[in-house]
């Protein structure tokens, strides 16, 4: 079977940045599994693997714009120090949750602490990066009414 719309496929991957640093791999775990079509990974990847079946083996290169995006300037803000009560040290690369402009939440970085603003960064810590995929297809079935309906794998 090859990978399409409403299948849903396990993968090995081990993803790296340009300079060849691992960022995230499924090795000494289950395979990643996801439901083809309904938005689970990140568009380049989707793409590239559809028409793929069990066993092929690939590399894949996926720019930003099609990835975590660009850098966005504006989500690099500077905030009151008092925006943190409750934290006594606060440190570059810190991270904490945030209410984002539609109430969903949000992770924000922290990039540099002054005496009274804490500079934070909202971009998606991958935004601005080219991600390269190595991947291996474990597995390609048909999803089920339920999976597709809920717009993700099930078990």
């Amino acid at each position: 079977m090859n990978i399409s719309d409403n299948c849903v496929v396990a993968m090995d991957y081990t993803l790296t940045d340009n300079d060849g640093q691992v960022i995230d791999s499924s090795e000494g775990r289950e395979p990643l599994s996801y439901l083809h079509g309904a938005g689970n990974i990140i568009p380049g990847l989707e793409k590239e693997l559809t028409g793929k079946t069990t066993g092929d083996s690939l590399k894949v290169v996926v720019a930003p714009d099609e990835g975590y995006g660009e850098k966005n300037p504006a989500l690099v803000q500077k905030v009151p120090r008092e925006a943190f009560q409750g934290v006594e040290e606060i440190k570059p690369g810190m991270q904490f949750q945030a209410q984002g402009p539609q109430g969903a939440p949000q992770t924000i970085v922290v990039q540099e602490v002054a005496e009274s603003e804490i500079t934070v960064d909202a971009n998606h810590p991958l935004a601005g990066v080219t991600l390269n995929f190595d991947v291996t297809i474990r597995e390609v079935r048909e999803a089920s009414e339920e999976e597709v309906s809920h717009g993700h794998v099930h078990g």
